[in-house]
């Protein structure tokens, strides 16, 4: 018996425009695959994550993330592209996806409506993610201090590290040793952040975790379930706007609710085709 075809879509997520945003590859799996293969498919694709989605029933559908490198707990643009694949592409008849995840139940569905800052954001996808709570380090580890970063403070925020700049130029500017940031053993990734210089934004960020396969990511999902709290702590705002400035950047909107964050963005599906299985 032949195997089967994988479908296989790659989609630019928290954008609205193409090769903007993250891209992360979604493969619909048709049969049960070994961590060796979705592996080996996501080194294949070389993006900053790979999803891998198998529907366990209705509209419940099993959901897990790769780097290059390894698997990891949480990731939300892909998340955001798989929501993408299914609502939109498959056009499932149903108005919320549920996913089953190492971070647990999931849930995406279509949104419309307008930002707290009067930007249209209709035909985008709501995510409903686990709010990352962040509590500031009195005492920074040494690895960060041969960053040449001069920040404002230092949070630890899950799996991460914050540090808060004095500005959005030095966001922009800054040129990362990557060398360096693998010598931080404390996290997964280091975001840096700061108060946006556009109103039409609250705050920016970057995020570099290349211990995970990933030199800097161009738009993370997950690393706003951390900076959601952080700046609505700052900003006495349940509702903002961040970007985050990376070549390709990307725009979120977020919503702070008690132990949830809801991330809303845009996707743009660039490539549709298939694998064949070996």
């Amino acid at each position: 018996m032949p195997n089967q075809s994988t479908p296989a879509y790659i989609v630019d997520a928290f954008t609205d425009k193409a090769f903007g945003g993250n891209p992360a590859a979604v493969c619909i799996l048709q049969e049960a695959k070994t961590d060796q293969w979705l592996q080996q498919v996501a080194a294949e694709f070389n993006l900053s994550e790979t999803a891998f989605l198998q529907q366990e029933k209705a509209n419940h559908w099993r959901l897990r993330w790769f780097t290059p490198t390894c698997e990891i707990k949480l990731c939300g643009h892909a998340t955001l592209a798989s929501a993408q694949v299914l609502l939109n592409e498959l056009k499932l008849p149903y108005s919320t996806i549920i996913f089953s995840t190492l971070s647990g139940d999931l849930q995406a569905s279509i949104h419309d409506g307008k930002s707290d800052h009067g930007l249209q954001t209709s035909a985008q996808i709501k995510l409903d993610f686990p709010r990352i709570f962040c509590s500031k380090i009195e005492q920074v580890p040494v690895a960060i201090n041969a960053l040449g970063l001069h920040q404002l403070a230092a949070y630890q925020a899950g799996e991460d590290i914050i540090l808060e700049l004095a500005n959005e130029a030095e966001v922009l500017s800054y040129r990362p040793d990557f060398a360096a940031i693998s010598n931080i053993n404390e996290a997964r990734g280091i975001i840096i952040t700061a108060k946006s210089a556009n109103r039409e934004r609250d705050f920016v960020s970057r995020f570099f975790a290349p211990n995970s396969g990933i030199n800097e990511d161009p738009v993370t999902g997950s690393a706003h379930c951390s900076l959601a709290d952080l700046w609505r702590k700052k900003l006495g705002k349940n509702k903002l706007r961040a970007e985050q400035l990376s070549t390709r950047r990307g725009i979120l909107d977020l919503v702070v609710r008690d132990t949830r964050v809801e991330l809303i963005g845009s996707c743009v599906t660039v490539l549709k085709g298939e694998l064949i299985s070996k």
